[in-house]
């Protein structure tokens, strides 16, 4: 096939505008990746630090081969919460001796690496990752447990954690537990149900109850070392496999372990690899800072794959939805992007039978979001739109290929799901900081809540004050702008993360690598489509 072009011109004023609002968007999203970098703060760190031990990210960074990426996952968890950004826990996929990891870290620089509800909900996804795309697990532990003043939200539902751990080993996905300082109470059960445990010669204590809570329980009388250290572990418990010497002999155990695992990969080898022959820098410039002024996907996927090169399906029907086959990073995949924002029924239709052929061909599919959804009216009613609406998203719901999304523009109403949305599990799912997703736009959710405001206060029969409704629509539709901003979903976890769109390819290629860690099967077993 032949290269795909583009007519993006980074001198052009509409490019130097959407450059200029996405690289501003950029700066917001570095002072919060910050915070989470940051850990709990510098005093915490620096005390840390006085201690002889490393911080979380350090921890990944000597776990991790030289000079391979660390796929962060959820970077910004707890954001706009009352609990610290990153939920004081560090996620992502790392390279171990070559083999792709799902990493779990503890930062005990943050209220003692306790868990909130944030802190969960990350570990939980970060579980949910590893078992669908066979990625064996590694847990850096120093915690202290549930946050015990939200101990209602965490109890109850984090025992699902430790049910993880169990299913993965059960599933021949190896789990590998390092004890780095305190693992207490459920916490405890983490290097308890974990494959493999190392830890730390006076440094790991891993134990139910500490002696506090064993002189209030029993009284009796016992110190940290003796009811639950490291050398005990290792000498007469047995829950120690391995004693290191220190943090870095650890870490060194921990590459050894996963380097006599002789982990195989179970889905396809990459073919071999081609850069794009159009600059990732110009994606910056490519999505207007105003959603609604259309913008071609193509100019993106030139970007993104192989040899810029794709091979369009049906390209003069449904021309609102852009549909093809490419390779990224070696990796075959079949892509859906929005082109003109609204979904019609012709479109419904292309995306179905795409993604139908996807699963015959067993390929993985990208969606490139920027939809206001499904087509609305009377003509398009009559015309089947909620059937075809339907027959996309059914679909979706029911391909078994791995999906992966990006939100790089609108991605409102159902128009988000037909385009595999959190809630039709995409194994990864990442947003552009020009990206904004809810219900509908903020100026449509308010206008028709007015509707529905004045209807009602005439049925009444009373007068419509307009200054009041004009205040009312303001708020709505700021409240909404606000809750549809990529910051509040990520940290919400309705998303992986939010990336700079110059990272786009190298992001998705992790994806695509760690998803071929599993095998990729399709299915012809669909719901029932409405004709």
């Amino acid at each position: 096939m032949s290269p795909l072009t583009s007519l993006v011109d980074p001198k052009a004023p509409a490019f130097t505008d959407a450059a200029a609002a996405m690289t501003a968007k950029l700066a917001e999203l570095d002072v919060e990746h910050a915070k989470a970098m940051a850990g709990g703060s510098a005093k915490s760190v620096e005390r840390h630090h006085a201690r002889g031990k490393l911080t979380p990210r350090e921890r990944v960074e000597f776990l991790v081969d030289p000079d391979s990426p660390f796929l962060e996952l959820s970077p910004l968890a707890a954001w706009g919460s009352d609990f610290h950004v990153g939920a004081s826990v560090v996620t992502g996929i790392g390279v171990v001796e070559g083999v792709e990891c799902l990493i779990v870290a503890n930062d005990p620089t943050v209220k003692g690496g306790t868990s909130n509800p944030w802190t969960l909900r990350k570990i939980l996804r970060a579980n949910q990752i590893a078992r669908e795309n066979r990625l064996p697990v590694i847990s850096l532990v120093e915690s202290g447990g549930a946050d015990l003043p939200t101990q209602k939200e965490v109890f109850i539902p984090g025992g699902q954690m430790f049910r993880d751990l169990t299913r993965l080993s059960a599933a021949g996905i190896p789990t590998i537990a390092l004890v780095f300082g305190n693992s207490t109470a459920g916490g405890a059960y983490v290097p308890g149900m974990s494959d493999y445990v190392v830890m730390i010669k006076e440094r790991s204590k891993v134990f139910l109850a500490g002696p506090p809570l064993v002189k209030m329980a029993t009284g009796e009388e016992s110190d940290d070392e003796s009811l639950g250290g490291a050398e005990m572990h290792a000498r007469t418990s047995g829950l120690a496999d391995y004693l290191a010497v220190d943090e870095l002999d650890a870490i060194r155990i921990g590459r050894r372990i996963v380097a006599r695992l002789n982990w195989q990969k179970a889905g396809p080898a990459p073919r071999s690899v081609t850069e794009p022959l159009f600059d990732a820098n110009e994606l910056i410039g490519i999505v207007p800072a105003d959603l609604r002024v259309p913008f071609d996907p193509r100019d993106v996927i030139t970007r993104v794959v192989d040899g810029s090169r794709f091979d369009e399906f049906k390209p003069l029907y449904g021309g609102s939805l852009v549909t093809g086959w490419a390779t990224l990073h070696g990796y075959q995949i079949g892509i859906l992007a929005n082109a003109r924002g609204v979904l019609f029924s012709e479109e419904s239709q292309k995306a179905t039978q795409f993604i139908q052929l996807a699963n015959r061909s067993n390929t993985p599919l990208l969606f490139l979001h920027n939809t206001t959804g499904y087509m609305v009216g009377k003509a398009y009613e009559e015309g089947g739109m909620i059937k075809h609406g339907s027959m996309m998203i059914n679909a979706v719901s029911n391909s078994t290929v791995p999906h992966i999304s990006l939100l790089m523009g609108s991605s409102y109403g159902a128009g988000h799901y037909g385009m595999c949305g959190r809630a039709y599990d995409p194994r990864f799912l990442f947003a552009w900081p020009s990206a904004k997703s809810a219900v509908m736009g903020g100026t449509q959710l308010a206008g028709v809540i007015s509707i529905v405001s004045r209807a009602a206060a005439e049925a009444r029969g009373q007068q419509v004050d307009d200054d009041a409704d004009a205040a009312l629509r303001a708020a709505i539709e700021a409240q909404i702008e606000a809750e549809s901003l990529p910051m509040f979903l990520s940290g919400r976890m309705f998303d992986d993360g939010v990336i700079d769109p110059r990272d786009t390819r190298t992001v998705l290629g992790m994806c695509l690598s760690a998803i071929a860690s599993g095998p990729i099967e399709g299915t012809s077993n669909f719901g029932v489509f409405r004709m």
